[in-house]
């Protein structure tokens, strides 16, 4: 029987000078769809106590699968449109998963995925 590994993602979302309220609240339709998504266990918007235009948004999964199925879904096209729009200056996305002590000593390379900026 397999184990199921939690993961996460976090993406830092900086808005374009003067469109930080416009990128908050379109960010904020992603909140309640993907809370419901097959295996989220957390999702959330976040906004910076001190850089105004700095967001971040962040989810939980069960599982790899539910994450990548997640990434696949219409939720995940409002970053595109963000983006071809100039709403935002940088989105910097990363992936992470749960690991032991001896994976953490060892400092595994993994890819950072930068999307805009």
């Amino acid at each position: 029987m397999s184990t199921q590994i939690p993961v996460s993602h976090m993406a830092f979302v900086r808005a374009r000078a003067g469109r930080s309220a416009e990128l908050g609240a379109r960010l904020s339709a992603l909140i309640e769809p993907s809370r419901s998504a097959p295996g989220c266990l957390s999702f959330a918007l976040q906004h910076s106590q001190c850089d105004p235009e700095l967001w971040l948004v962040s989810g939980f999964w069960v599982n790899q699968q539910a994450m990548t199925a997640y990434f696949s879904s219409p939720a995940m096209d409002i970053f595109a449109e963000l983006v071809q729009e100039m709403v935002v200056n940088s989105l910097d996305f990363h992936t992470f998963k749960d690991v032991s002590v001896g994976q953490a000593l060892s400092h595994p390379q993994a890819p950072v995925h930068k999307l805009a900026g």
